[in-house]
């Protein structure tokens, strides 16, 4: 019997699955859930029929309980939406434990995309020892980063394991209690997280699914494209922010880091610990059982006791399993071989840091640290510095930081956030002496602009710890649409730089330069974002080879379109000759992580994928080399783009819009991320204070999803209207990197639900405003289904499709209750006399209503 369609399998293993538990789970005997359960199948057909009346939500509320809950008292109508939005909440994790339980089925875990397809592809075409070459090189790096957009406390995340497990063994009993347990769990967090917390949290995934995944990829590597050779370079690794991210967060110490950094050793030691005492039970022959029990041992004295961590070391640790590995080779048949070798295998992804914790600040922060350390160090006399430092050109200033000598002394230092940034200098040198050098080897400039943002890294770096040697690599990340046009010229000036040429040269000739997409499209949209990235690293990939560095490109990416997410493996299998990709790195967050990389299987697929593109890209290069007419065409969609989404956000009402109809001001309040919701401190909304998780969430609330796609609409409109349509239709057939543009483009349209909001059409302040959104929407949509020659959005991905449709109707009811909040709360805002109570509950209602939601798309934020 043939495999049936992923659509197909999708109905099967999902949605009617999702249909049985969840009327189980409407049929709890507690009394607020079974009484919420019937009630809220009502409200949601009052809303399907209210919107396609045309009815706005408040008319939908208000005819639901004159309708269905008469005699409710308005304190009565209001605890049951606040009931509504918690069965909601719940609704949504059954939802995702279901698609987990699914995820081998519905996705095909030899298909398209795998390792093992990808072998055989390669096979086929006597290929083999190309693909040998290029994973001999090839690396794949993400990065967990602690941005706020996952709102599932720890113990949801549990339940959602559990669940999960229960659903793959169809065991009734067990979900019966699991619901249960779910219906009676608190899903929101009274107090914001510290930066300990979510490593914690985040180190979970390190712990019981990356550690697996990651070494099932590895040995099947070995095993069947190296045919069991030893793979000196690791191919993927972790790269780790939370506690190391200072950029924007004030509660991350120099303490924090060192913590964190001791946690992740304790964390692979224990790791490393259960995977002996499984072996002890097999390895029970003469010469090897008694060393493995003294591995056994130190081990576990290592993971329960930080000092006896040090005695312990990874040379010896690795020595120890090749010798048993050896010894049950030569003497023992090999038995246990496969085993202890995966073991090795692990040892050599993840050495005693298990995750590279990078450190990262903002430019801006670095350059009032580097002048406050410069006057104090002039002011005590010292002659590090010249007196007249500060009156210097760049030029010169950066000419005497290469060339600077000496060791700061920070008893001098008095400021304490000078002392917070210059003594995580000093702990990056202290993990690297206790965890090894990859422990924590990078340190990251976010909105990097000049030479001299780096070379003031670089001298810190130098004076305060690394006197003798550098053994930290320093990336520049360039956000904003400007910077990112200047980037290559910051670079040229960086590889003709003397000492920093050396210092590349000591680091294996390799540059770090990392690439931020949110903030891209929070500034220029969403085609000159990725454009602009895309043209920023054929420049890069340029100069950098000029002078023969090796460029590692790490894209921050976020989980929606709009900040550079979507089908990202797509991505990478679309560059071209053009843009170095010898390294995948990319940051993952959120609930991105949960979905794409939270069960064995998704994490497994998903990393085989990221690993397949890059090596896609490698052996299908001149195939995606773009011609110079798809060039020009893309550049002119771009530009145009680019001036469509400047003018919209340059109208007067677009921070108004953004302050008072959406849920923007409320992120702030949701305490599920420990750094601050903006950057600057004023209390009036300044846009380059947002952040771009609120900026984009925002839009994804009000179910407009703006920065995936605004502007798209209007420039494939000027190509239609000069009867050109031809040349986008040209540069869609024959561009993957355009296509893959497209497909998430039309992901963000899928998403937005235009006749929630339609009431503010009618609206005397924003009215006008709301129909720019429409138009360009509508615009937009009627393009891109031109395009596609397709008939619905989405049409060749079924699948895909069917899963947002139903968590698009889960939450629908979720969505009506936060637009009704909205509005109560503008009403109450210019009533004569402000009820402050009210106010205070409606305001919850809309804060609570955040969670459901950003769930449930799994990428919105």
């Amino acid at each position: 019997m043939g495999t049936q369609p992923k659509l197909t399998r999708f109905n099967q293993e999902v949605l009617s699955k999702y249909q049985i538990y969840n009327s189980i789970f409407m049929t709890l005997p507690f009394d607020t859930i079974s009484k919420t359960g019937v009630l809220l199948p009502l409200f949601h057909e009052t809303c399907k029929k209210g919107f396609e009346r045309g009815d706005d939500p408040t008319t939908i509320v208000d005819t639901f309980f004159s309708k269905y809950q008469g005699r409710r008292s308005k304190e009565s109508q209001i605890n049951l939406l606040f009931r509504f939005i918690q069965y909601i909440e719940r609704q949504v994790v059954l939802f995702d434990a279901i698609e987990d339980a699914a995820f081998p089925t519905v996705n095909n875990m030899d298909g398209i995309g795998t390792l093992r397809s990808l072998k055989e592809a390669v096979a086929s075409d006597g290929n083999l020892e190309m693909l040998r070459q290029y994973l001999e090189e090839f690396k794949v790096r993400i990065v967990l980063t602690a941005h706020p957009t996952q709102f599932y406390p720890g113990s949801v995340l549990g339940i959602i394991t559990d669940l999960t497990e229960a659903i793959k063994n169809n065991d009734l009993l067990q979900i019966n209690d699991l619901l249960a347990q779910l219906g009676k769990t608190p899903f929101f967090k009274r107090t914001k997280p510290t930066p300990y917390d979510e490593a914690i949290s985040l180190i979970w995934y390190l712990e019981n699914v990356f550690y697996y995944s990651f070494g099932t990829i590895y040995d099947y590597i070995q095993q069947n494209i190296f045919d069991g050779k030893q793979v000196d370079n690791d191919i993927i690794n972790l790269g780790f922010w939370p506690g190391g991210d200072r950029d924007g967060n004030p509660f991350v110490t120099p303490e924090i880091t060192l913590k964190v950094a001791s946690r992740l050793k304790m964390t692979i030691l224990k790791n490393y610990y259960k995977s002996v005492r499984k072996l002890r039970r097999r390895l029970t022959f003469s010469d090897v059982e008694d060393r493995v029990a003294a591995l056994e041992s130190q081990l576990y004295n290592a993971f329960i006791d930080v000092d006896a961590a040090n005695n312990i070391t990874l040379e010896h640790f690795k020595s120890e399993l090749e010798f048993i590995l050896k010894t049950i080779k030569e003497k023992h048949q090999s038995l246990y071989f496969k085993e202890v070798n995966s073991l090795l295998n692990k040892v050599h992804l993840f050495g005693f840091h298990f995750a590279t914790l990078d450190i990262r600040q903002d430019s801006r922060a670095h350059d009032k640290v580097f002048t406050e350390m410069v006057d104090t160090l002039i002011a005590s006399g010292s002659d590090i510095f010249p007196k007249n430092y500060n009156e210097l050109s760049e030029t010169e200033q950066v000419k005497i930081l290469s060339e600077v000598k000496g060791k700061v002394d920070l008893s001098l230092i008095k400021d304490e956030e000078v002392l917070k940034a210059l003594n995580t200098i000093k702990a990056i040198k202290e993990i690297q002496s206790k965890n090894g050098e990859r422990a924590a080897n990078r340190y990251i400039i976010s909105n990097n602009q000049t030479t001299l943002n780096v070379m003031q890294l670089f001298a810190m770096l130098k004076l305060v710890a690394f006197q003798d040697e550098l053994t930290v690599d320093i990336g520049p990340l360039f956000e904003t649409i400007t910077d990112l046009e200047n980037a290559h010229l910051v670079m040229e000036e960086l590889y003709t730089n003397p000492a920093y040429k050396a210092h590349l040269k000591a680091r294996g000739n390799k540059q770090t330069i990392m690439l931020g997409f949110s903030d891209g499209t929070k500034d220029g949209g969403y085609l000159m974002a990725n454009w602009a990235i895309f043209k920023a690293k054929e420049r890069l990939t340029e100069v950098s080879r000029k002078y023969d560095v090796s460029v590692i490109f790490f894209d921050g990416r976020g989980g929606p379109p709009a900040r550079g997410g979507g089908k990202t493996h797509q991505f990478y299998a679309s560059l071209g000759p053009t843009i170095e990709d010898k390294e995948v790195q990319l940051t993952i967050q959120g609930q991105t992580i949960s979905s794409n990389f939270g069960t064995l299987d998704s994490s497994q697929y998903n990393m085989e994928q990221l690993i397949s593109s890059g090596i896609y890209n490698q052996l299908h290069e001149d195939v995606n080399r773009m011609s110079p007419d798809n060039v020009k065409v893309m550049d002119d969609l771009a530009n145009t783009s680019l001036q469509t989404y400047m003018d919209f956000k340059g109208h007067p009402m677009f921070i108004p819009y953004l302050e008072r109809m959406s849920t923007l001001k409320y992120y702030a309040k949701t305490n599920i991320g420990s750094r601050p919701s903006k950057r600057g401190k004023s209390d009036k909304l300044i846009f380059s204070d947002l952040r771009a998780i609120p900026f984009v969430g925002s839009w994804s609330q009000l179910k407009q999803n703006v920065p995936g796609f605004f502007g798209v609409g209007t420039a494939l409109k000027k190509y239609e209207d000069a009867g050109e349509f031809d040349k986008v239709k040209h540069l869609y057939k024959s561009s993957n990197f355009f296509r893959t543009l497209i497909a998430n483009s039309m992901m963000s349209l899928s998403k937005s639900f235009f006749d929630l909001t339609k009431y503010m059409a009618e609206d005397p302040e924003f009215g006008e405003f709301w129909e720019i959104i429409h138009t360009e929407y509508e615009t937009t949509k009627r393009l891109l289904l031109k395009l596609t020659d397709s008939k619905v959005l989405m049409e060749d991905e079924p699948a895909g499709k069917a899963s947002i449709e139903v968590r698009e109707s889960i939450v629908l009811p979720l969505l009506t209750i936060q637009q009704y909040a909205l509005k109560k709360i503008q009403e109450l805002e210019k009533a004569e006399v402000r009820d402050e109570a009210q106010i205070e509950i409606f305001e919850k209602i809309v804060t609570r209503s955040l969670f459901g939601n950003i769930n449930a798309s799994r990428n919105s934020a």
